[in-house]
């Protein structure tokens, strides 16, 4: 079942931020999205009492961008990642958001299958975009329509 992210699950989504990725979210980055910004929709799926995915959107006029998505690897390859994806499409067609857009390295594989599969197309290339290493990432984006 997918839930909002609350202030509690911060301690859980941090511990898997920082497992899963190589530039992880801070806590006071989590916590702008969650109390200030007026634009952002944050939401986790729990397992046994635990956060085992999240993600977040920011729904911005007609344009969301998905800022980020984790699942556990220990609960990767049972649908969390596309029933996360299904919920950030539905809520930001509820926003009235016609496209939705996301990053995401050119190396990570997985990410980009379910991208395909979820729809969505490569726009660009953005070339070292991410910090890190400064690889490059795709620039993929989806047609939603809004308030359908």
């Amino acid at each position: 079942m997918i839930e909002p992210m609350q202030e509690k699950d911060l301690d859980q989504v941090i511990a898997l931020e920082q497992e899963l990725f190589t530039s992880p979210w801070t806590r006071e980055a989590f916590l702008y999205e969650l109390q200030e910004n007026p634009y952002s929709y944050n939401a986790v799926i729990r397992k046994e009492g635990k956060v085992v995915a999240y993600c977040g959107l920011w729904c911005l006029f007609d344009q969301a961008q998905i800022t980020n998505i984790a699942v556990a690897r220990s609960w990767q390859r049972k649908h969390l990642a596309s029933a996360l994806m299904a919920w950030m499409e539905q809520t930001a067609a509820e926003k009235g958001c016609e496209t939705l857009s996301l990053e995401v390295r050119v190396s990570n594989e997985a990410a980009k299958a379910l991208y395909w599969r979820c729809g969505f197309e490569k726009i660009s290339v953005r070339k070292g975009y991410y910090q890190d290493n400064h690889e490059d990432a795709w620039l993929m984006m989806k047609a939603i329509g809004g308030w359908q």
